[in-house]
């Protein structure tokens, strides 16, 4: 599990607000593993032991968790793979906790995903209705011209309907960005098949107004309160 700050982890639960933790860290009321804590001093929720005046500080039970995680390339977005193959719950691993992808993101795409055990703000995050854009970065293996921008561009049927229209503009000769509302099943892998542009690598860079572009492959952190509040005003 990943480190968090002693005052995040004293106002998650339900304490003292973070500016009241500060104030309880500097006057030596906190400890952890039984040494005086210090302001700005990272601790593990479930494996170091926090007191405030002696009395031990637990996460409620019922609190909602939610994950921005960095998926690398190889790793399956679901919770479970019956043929043992890596998966995004087995890198997000919190005690007492049961995560699932917020939506999918393809086996060989790298990127940001939501993990949460939050059943409605999964629903907002995937659910067509809520108008979630998502922006990717693909690179291609030859320049890209203004025929194949229109291309890209242009709905393309998938299952049996149409997709949404993406938004699609060049970021270097062989960099392409694109906006898609629906994330319908391998859509720009799609539409780039269709233009004849072969990808070498697609990155999920922003879903909504979400994004970290200091989170290495492979790492996660948790949502912060504006992040979260954003997803439930969805």
């Amino acid at each position: 599990m990943e480190e968090i700050r002693i005052q995040k982890y004293i106002a998650d639960c339900g304490t003292a607000s973070r500016r009241a933790a500060e104030a309880l860290v500097e006057s030596g009321k906190v400890t952890v593993n039984g040494v005086r804590a210090t302001i700005g001093q990272k601790i593990i929720p479930g494996s170091d032991e926090v007191m405030i005046n002696g009395k031990k500080l637990k996460l409620p039970v019922s609190q909602k968790t939610y994950v921005l995680l960095n998926k690398p390339v190889g790793v399956l977005s679901t919770a479970k793979d019956e043929r043992g193959r890596k998966t995004v719950c087995d890198i997000v691993k919190i005690r007492g906790k049961r995560m699932y992808p917020a939506g999918r993101l393809d086996m060989y795409s790298d990127g940001l995903i939501i993990l949460t055990d939050d059943g409605n703000i999964t629903n907002r995050i995937i659910h067509p209705s809520h108008n979630l854009d998502k922006s990717y970065v693909a690179e291609v293996t030859r320049e890209v011209t203004e025929e194949d921008i229109s291309s890209l561009s242009s709905p393309i049927e998938i299952d049996g309907r149409p997709t949404s229209p993406a938004y699609v503009k060049k970021a270097g000769e062989t960099t392409l960005e694109f906006t898609i509302r629906e994330g319908r099943n391998r859509q720009i892998r799609r539409l780039c098949e269709r233009a004849g542009l072969k990808i070498k690598r697609l990155t999920r860079v922003r879903i909504g107004e979400i994004s970290d572009g200091s989170l290495a492959p492979g790492k996660w952190r948790y949502l912060n309160e504006d992040e979260i509040n954003y997803l439930k005003g969805l």
